[in-house]
């Protein structure tokens, strides 16, 4: 785990989901980490929103990196707000995107704005509601991203791991949209797996990112999921796997076939939390 000193500059936010500390980091100016709970959240980098520290985003990154051609602006859906890292991104690499931020943490979301705000020219609008209810309302095919990056105490809520939302983000997508999500996992992977089954069931494609080690069952670790209606640009995101800052292993076809097994797609019926966020 990385420990970062409170240093007198930092900000804390008291909210209805846990305490946050915006905490500057002393050895680099204009980079800021998100402390939730005392545990790394967001790495923002104020100066070059393209800089992504955490390795988790730089896969999500790699994911909005091939949703459309090279810098053309996109529309994009952020379920989960944290430090608006991804979405800062967007805007840096695809200028005129239009991103909506969902969020239900106003007073994170206040924070955020007011002590790392946003450039005038992002198009970032943020809006304070429930990310199920966002996407139960969403037009139909009126994004071409959605990520789902929602962490909670207990891990990614349940309500945002059946196929019954599974199924509403695919409809909310353009049909050359990509879906992503980030969730929390070990081995065996027992939920991770389902969460494949889900996102199969309801997509025509789906791959999976995952650091080594979290692979082999050395410790517990992010994974990201992403899932398309049509095609995944499986070819792209496997070179940008082969040049990434850190290693990490990207599961499709006949890989990902084995990673699933016999696990079964969740239903709103049966959902559970993921396993507890831990840090990064």
């Amino acid at each position: 785990m990385t420990v970062y000193e409170r240093p007198k500059d930092a900000v804390s936010v008291s909210t209805d989901f846990g305490a946050v500390d915006l905490t500057p980091d002393p050895d680099r100016p204009g980079f800021w980490v998100l402390l939730f709970d005392s545990f790394p959240q967001s790495y923002v980098d104020l100066a070059d929103p393209r800089h992504l520290r955490f390795k988790y985003v730089q896969w999500l990154a790699s994911i909005a990196d091939c949703v459309a051609d090279q810098g053309a602006p996109i529309r994009a859906l952020h379920l989960g707000g944290g430090g608006l890292t991804l979405p800062r991104y967007v805007a840096a690499t695809r200028p005129g995107s239009a991103q909506l931020v969902v969020d239900r943490d106003a007073a994170l979301m206040e924070a955020v704005r007011r002590v790392l705000p946003l450039p005038s020219d992002s198009a970032i609008e943020i809006r304070i509601a429930d990310a199920r209810d966002a996407m139960r309302s969403s037009r139909p095919r009126a994004y071409d991203l959605i990520v789902t990056d929602v962490l909670i105490r207990t891990g990614v809520p349940a309500r945002l791991t059946s196929l019954e939302f599974a199924t509403a983000a695919a409809e909310a997508l353009n049909q050359g949209g990509q879906y992503a999500l980030n969730i929390v996992d070990s081995v065996p992977f027992d939920f991770a797996r389902r969460q494949v089954a889900t996102l199969r069931a309801a997509f025509g494609d789906v791959c999976l990112f995952c650091e080594p080690d979290v692979l082999h069952g050395d410790r517990i670790g992010n994974l990201i999921l992403a899932g398309a209606n049509g095609s995944l640009p499986t070819r792209a995101l496997a070179e940008w796997v082969e040049r990434a800052p850190a290693r990490v292993r990207l599961l499709s076809g006949g890989e990902l076939e084995h990673f699933v097994g016999d696990a079964q797609p969740v239903a709103d019926a049966d959902a559970v939390d993921s396993p507890p966020a831990v840090p990064i």
